[in-house]
C-alpha cells in the first residue's frame, strides 16, 4: 500500500482511483469494490467495525485505496503501512454540501426518492440492509459516526466536513499528507508521490448524476424482482376486475 486516501466521499474520489491506477499505484481499492461484492466484504469490514481488521484480505494487491470506507480508518491504516503517504482531497463546502445533499446523505437521511427507496431495497435485500446499518455505524451514528452531528442544515453539514479535514492535517505528518484539490490537477499530486504528469488532463469521474443512476437503479431492480415474484391476486382493488 503506497497511498491512503483519506478525503471523504464526494471529493472526487473517483477520480482520484483512476488517476492513481494511471500513475502506476493501482490497483485502488474504492467503494465500488464492496458494492460489486457485498458477500464478500461485508463481513470483512464489519470486523473492521468490530475491532478486528483483516487489512491484507480487504486489499490484497492493492497499490492506494481512497474513499469511505477506507478513509474511514485512515489512522489505523497508517500505523498498519507506516511507509504509506495520505492524500487528504478536499473540496469548498457549498460544492461538497450540494454534492452530498443528492447522494451519501441523501441515502439516509431527508425525504427524498433516493433514501425511500433505499429503505424499500433494505427492507428485501439483507445485504444492503447489513451494508446501510455499517455505513450508518461508520459515518453518522452519534457515537461512532465520523460525520455525526447536526448534518441537517448546510452550515451544520459543512461543519463536519471541516472538522474531518482538521482533524486530518492536524493528525497526519506533513511530510506524509498531500491537501488537494482536483481541480488543482496532476502536478501537486504528481510531485507529493514523485511520478512523471501524465500528458493527458487528469480525468474527472463520477458526477452526481452517476451517482444516483447507480444507485436508485440498484433500487428499483431489487424492487422490480420482488414485484414480479409477487402472488398474483385474482381480482383488483375493492374487487375490481383485472385488465
Amino acid at each position: 500500500m503506497k497511498v491512503i486516501g483519506a478525503g471523504l466521499p464526494r471529493t472526487a474520489t473517483t477520480t482520484q482511483m483512476f488517476a492513481l491506477e494511471q500513475l502506476g499505484l493501482g490497483p485502488c481499492y474504492h467503494m465500488r469494490d464492496l458494492l460489486a461484492d457485498l458477500e464478500r466484504g461485508l463481513p470483512l469490514w464489519e470486523g473492521v467495525a468490530e475491532g478486528a481488521p483483516d487489512w491484507q484480505r480487504i486489499f490484497g494487491s492493492a497499490g492506494s485505496t481512497v474513499d469511505w470506507p477506507s478513509a474511514r480508518f485512515y489512522p489505523q491504516l497508517m500505523e498498519h503501512y507506516p511507509d504509506a503517504k495520505v492524500l487528504l482531497s478536499v473540496r469548498t463546502p457549498d460544492e461538497w454540501v450540494a454534492s452530498m445533499r443528492q447522494t451519501v446523505w441523501g441515502i439516509f437521511h431527508g425525504d427524498s426518492v433516493l433514501h425511500h427507496l433505499c429503505q424499500a431495497r433494505a427492507a428485501l435485500d439483507p445485504l444492503w440492509r447489513r451494508y446501510m446499518t455499517l455505513m450508518r455505524w461508520m459515518s453518522w451514528d452519534e457515537e461512532s459516526g465520523a460525520l455525526a452531528g447536526e448534518t441537517y442544515s448546510d452550515d451544520g453539514l459543512a461543519a463536519v466536513m471541516e472538522r474531518w479535514n482538521e482533524q486530518v492535517v492536524s493528525s497526519v505528518p506533513g511530510e506524509r499528507l498531500l491537501v488537494w484539490n482536483p481541480r488543482e490537477g496532476w502536478e501537486p499530486l504528481c510531485e507529493f508521490l514523485e511520478v512523471e504528469v501524465p500528458s493527458e488532463p487528469l480525468p474527472r469521474l463520477n458526477d452526481t448524476t452517476s451517482f444516483r443512476e447507480g444507485i436508485i437503479g440498484g433500487a428499483l431492480d431489487v424492487v422490480g424482482e420482488w414485484w414480479q415474484a409477487r402472488e398474483r391476486p385474482t381480482s383488483g382493488l375493492h374487487g375490481a376486475a383485472l385488465t
